[in-house]
């Protein structure tokens, strides 16, 4: 890319569009010098009072009411589309068309049909396509990945993961898009799309699930009078309507090199707003991380022999990925929170299109799709019965984690 800056919009005002626009405001600050200038030029949302909002916290330029604006709009080079699943696809093929280098928040689409006329069009326009699996930009996930990759603790055996969260747990919360849409498109979709990604980031591809269980434990929500942003309570109506999909999933799962998967999401997991973490066991060693102690890692290997052998806490630093001039204080200790990761990940996008190589590129839409065919294998598991689903092999290039 050789224009002398880029254009930013963000589709979507609610808590994920908040951290996508502060995201973009932080990307210039981090890494190397050669980024041209990023613009904030604009936040779009249905809502007027909330794209206001986020447009002005975040120093955006002005508000547009709507997608079509943003691709219209001359002066806006890239756009994070950061709005409910089902729109995705209208959204970003529009965008394509009009010639915007788009990051799409996961799941990609509702459905695999969606998600490959996604890839399609992304291809068609030549552009940079991108899906924002925040969690591959964690410091001690990555190093977790790199101390696998390394093969000094050997192959993975057991990969136990989980995302939990209590968003759905108050029966007096409102309706909203996330309980619609049928099965696998709840909590499988909304969270446990990230830790999908994440064991195959891990542990690599995926071979087959079995043993689904979708469960769904609050079966109808009243509508709300108004507004509400991302979970935030809000006021309801007396009018019900039924809750359609998964308050909380568990599968097991089996992995190209042999390893073995047990994975859980729920979003009524009383007491716990946003946990996620995951054990990783492999042929001569272990690792830990949980998101609620982000700044740092569990981890074993040989090398400790004796009265020392044993579990260790890693403190993450600079010696880690992303942190050494991705942090205002890059230094032993200090610690970072989720709300980096967004500013880790508009990084790398601008990066991606501005042409350089600084940090490793944001998950492709081949890499999406292949997220999306996960989802739905599970699904395919839980209403078999559990059965055994195997899912076709990742491609070499574009659909395997950079």
């Amino acid at each position: 890319m050789t224009r002398p800056s880029i254009g930013v919009a963000v589709i979507g005002a609610g808590m994920a569009g908040r951290a996508h626009a502060s995201g973009y405001r932080s990307a210039p600050t981090l890494y190397e010098a050669g980024l041209p200038e990023v613009r904030l030029v604009a936040v779009a949302d249905l809502n007027p009072a909330f794209a206001a909002d986020t447009a002005q916290r975040f120093g955006f330029q002005r508000v547009e009411a709507d997608w079509e604006a943003v691709a219209a709009a001359a002066d806006i080079d890239v756009v994070s589309v950061v709005v409910a699943n089902p729109l995705h696809r209208e959204i970003v093929e529009g965008l394509l068309a009009a010639g915007k280098h788009v990051l799409c928040e996961k799941p990609m689409a509702p459905t695999a049909e969606d998600a490959q006329a996604m890839v399609a069009a992304a291809r068609a326009s030549g552009g940079e396509a991108a899906v924002g699996f925040t969690f591959r930009r964690s410091p001690a996930i990555a190093a977790i990945r790199e101390q696998v990759a390394r093969g000094g603790v050997g192959r993975p055996l057991h990969f136990n993961g989980h995302y939990w969260c209590d968003y759905a747990c108050d029966p007096g919360g409102p309706m909203s898009w996330r309980y619609k849409g049928g099965p696998g498109s709840g909590a499988l979709s909304d969270i446990g799309s990230h830790l999908l990604d994440l064991a195959e980031f891990v542990c690599g591809p995926i071979q087959s699930v079995r043993g689904a269980v979708l469960s769904t434990v609050i079966t109808e929500r009243a509508l709300p009078v108004g507004a509400a942003v991302g979970h935030a309570a809000a006021e309801v109506s007396d009018v019900t309507e039924p809750v359609e999909n998964e308050d909380l999933v568990t599968f097991t799962a089996t992995f190209a090199s042999g390893a073995t998967g047990t994975l859980s999401a729920s979003r009524v997991a009383y007491g716990l707003a946003n946990s996620l973490g995951f054990e990783l066991f492999t042929a001569s060693g272990a690792a830990t991380f949980d998101l609620a102690r982000a700044g740092e890692f569990g981890f074993i290997d040989p090398t400790a022999a004796g009265t020392t052998q044993g579990y260790r806490q890693v403190l993450v630093g600079p010696a880690h990925p992303y942190l050494t001039k991705g942090l205002p204080m890059d230094f032993p200790g200090v610690g970072y929170g989720q709300n980096d990761l967004f500013a880790f990940q508009a990084r790398a996008f601008l990066e991606q299109v501005a042409g350089l190589d600084g940090l490793p590129r944001v998950a492709s839409f081949e890499e999406g799709l292949r997220n999306v065919r996960l989802l739905d294998a599970v699904v395919a598991s839980a209403k078999s019965g559990g059965g055994d689903v195997v899912i076709d092999p990742p491609l070499a290039g574009k659909d395997r984690p950079a």
